[in-house]
């Protein structure tokens, strides 16, 4: 029987508690989780998860979390599969297998599970979803990968992971955007609600643009929806048929359909020709309008 905490300890002290009984190596009687039982494996005799989704890690991260078992040791057990005898492979925990090497450990508290390639994929794929800090990226591709490796729909892969079928559908689209967008995702440069409103540009030079400009501008979400309105609204003639296409208007028409779009709900279309001539077409919905626009334009021209 598990001896209880006494009242008034502090976590720090009951997690230190547990260590002891750890190095004990009385886990089984520190951990519970179901009739699964937890053994101490060397280091040496297991392998890294050839199907991890986590690409990269954080070595600063890694480090602290090496810290910290050196002083309370490993509280969660990763969890194993058995290739033969005196060798494993990691179906969960790769971090914590990491931060243990560095930490000096020589062996690490395990559960050993039981599975071949396709389920191994899956478990790890899903443990990893629910248990690590991936990135919104890495997220997406794992919900990939289990659609195309595993076979899951994503109704299945709601069940599996605990989320809705919606949330797995946002993320999916991430993988539509432009890989340059893609990696600003992954570093933090660009959130996943900017990269939601990004996904409403059909253009792809355009998007990366409005990537470029957000990150350099730091635009909020809300600042990013009003210049994607705009961007939607200016419109470039198309060249004729076996001519080559014209570049990306400049951005002054950008900035001209801006200031001007925010009188009248942002409907301002552009259209300029190969040689530079065209038309700005202003789209109205009542005298209001009209007016507010006139007083705007003409509060700074002297009497």
């Amino acid at each position: 029987m598990v001896k209880k905490p006494a009242l008034g300890k502090g976590l720090g002290a009951i997690i230190a508690e547990a260590n002891q009984n750890y190095q004990k190596n009385d886990l089984a009687s520190v951990i519970k989780s179901g009739p699964a039982a937890v053994s101490e494996i060397p280091l040496d005799q297991i392998e890294p998860n050839p199907y991890q989704p986590r690409a990269t890690f954080d070595e600063e991260a890694l480090a602290e979390l090496a810290e910290s078992i050196k002083t309370l040791g490993i509280i969660q057990p990763i969890t194993l599969r058995q290739l033969e005898a005196n060798k494993y492979q990691i179906i969960s925990g790769e971090r914590r297998f990491r931060a243990s090497q560095a930490a000096g450990l020589k062996t690490i508290p395990a559960y050993i599970r039981k599975a071949d390639d396709g389920a191994m994929l899956e478990m790890a794929i899903v443990e990893n979803i629910q248990r690590e800090n991936l990135d919104a990226i890495e997220t997406a591709l794992s919900f990939q990968r289990l659609i195309d490796e595993c076979n899951l729909t994503q109704e299945g892969m709601a069940d599996r992971v605990g989320k809705k079928r919606a949330t797995i559908t946002n993320y999916l689209r991430l993988l539509k955007l432009p890989e340059e967008i893609q990696a600003a995702i992954k570093i933090g440069k660009v959130s996943v609600g900017h990269a939601k409103v990004l996904l409403g540009v059909e253009d792809t030079a355009k998007q990366i643009s409005l990537c470029e400009s957000l990150i350099k501008e730091d635009w909020s979400v809300r600042q990013l929806e009003q210049k994607v309105k705009v961007a939607n609204s200016v419109k470039q003639d198309k060249p004729e048929d076996g001519k080559e296409e014209e570049p990306q208007l400049p951005q002054m028409y950008y900035t001209v359909a801006e200031n001007i779009g925010r009188h009248f709900g942002n409907k301002v279309s552009v259209k300029r020709s190969a040689k530079g001539s065209g038309t700005i077409t202003i789209h109205f919905d009542n005298d209001s309008q009209v007016e507010d626009f006139l007083k705007d334009l003409l509060k700074d021209q002297p009497e």
